[in-house]
């Protein structure tokens, strides 16, 4: 049986391997990176070897990692002394990747944080063509009140959003993670061939999505003299440390799967909520255990475990708990 281990606050070790998944710790000798995300960077590493894929390997230098970082393409396996580990698309934001390890203790998929269907600013998302013994998935949005429209809806929604606010002269504002959801927005506007600016620390990330084949259309980086008309994406943060703040007329959208929640437009005084996420929602988790049926599913990331605990039961799915931290990027 293969032997699971919280790695502190954050992160997987696997002892008998080895291997520490999105693990800061001291024990793995082989460490592999889910995503580019800050709560699943390792900022230090006495690992042998550290792994990601490409842009996942240029987030983590952008972002400041300093250690060597070796690329795992997707679908391509590396051999350790104990086990094969593998990347599949995660579908949550570029570079994203499940990672699936073989051993003679058993197998393992451990999701990192994922989307399916997947985000159109990613690779797609795909699973191991195997029967999963330990499945380790996150559960960000885990009450059945979390379902998300599909993609065309969306897309319509916030595409209507920044068509009708410029058309009646006010200036459109995106509320989203500078990593991930800014890109997506970008992506899914840049067919109303309108200029955007998006927030400096999201600007620097572009280039990878660039590198890698996406289309974000015309943007540049945020510039408090010309942003006035320009269509704007930046964090929740900055709108309250003055991004903007000399734009009169504006609308704002608040664009995160917590947006699902009506009491955020009274917490962050928003015109609309937008709910889209970069994680998959209640049922389409509940979907994929059904289609894994994993012998063990290890729930992470999720203020409720219970609930889903429940309704992986009624399936006969067996499940726990393994109690881990991680930070509301979405």
């Amino acid at each position: 049986m293969l032997k699971i281990i919280k790695g502190g606050n954050h992160g997987i070790l696997l002892p008998q391997l080895g291997i520490g998944l999105d693990y800061r710790g001291k024990q793995a000798e082989y460490v592999f990176v889910s995503h580019g995300h800050a709560d699943h960077i390792p900022w230090s590493s006495n690992a042998e070897a550290v792994y990601a894929t490409q842009p996942t390997k240029k987030f983590m230098k952008l972002r400041g990692a300093k250690y060597e970082v070796q690329e795992l393409p997707f679908k391509q396996s590396i051999k350790t002394e104990n086990a094969r580990i593998t990347f599949y698309p995660a579908g949550h934001i570029l570079g994203s990747a499940m990672t699936f390890v073989e051993s003679d203790f058993g197998n393992l998929l451990y999701t990192g944080d994922y989307r399916t269907p997947p985000s159109p600013a990613t690779e797609g998302f795909e699973l191991p063509d195997a029967q999963i013994d330990s499945f380790i998935t996150e559960a960000t949005f885990s009450l059945p009140v979390y379902r998300w429209a599909d993609y065309e809806e969306l897309k319509a929604e916030i595409t209507g959003f920044a068509k009708s606010a410029l058309d009646e002269g006010y200036t459109p504002v995106f509320l989203a993670y500078n990593l991930g959801k800014a890109q997506e927005i970008m992506h899914l506007v840049k067919d109303l061939n309108h200029p955007v600016q998006i927030h400096g620390a999201g600007f620097k990330l572009c280039d990878v999505y660039e590198e890698e084949g996406i289309d974000l259309g015309n943007y540049e980086t945020y510039d408090r003299e010309t942003c006035e008309g320009k269509i704007l994406i930046c964090p929740s943060s900055a709108i309250n440390n003055g991004f903007a703040s000399n734009v009169r007329k504006k609308r704002i959208a608040y664009c995160s799967g917590w947006a699902a929640m009506e009491s955020r437009r009274s917490q962050l005084t928003v015109d609309k909520l937008i709910p889209i996420s970069d994680h998959l929602d209640f049922f389409e988790l509940i979907s994929l255990c059904e289609q894994l049926q994993p012998k063990m599913t290890y729930i992470t990331h999720t203020p409720n475990p219970d609930v889903v605990k429940h309704y992986l039961d009624q399936r006969n799915i067996p499940s726990q708990f393994l109690d881990m931290e991680g930070e509301q990027d979405d």
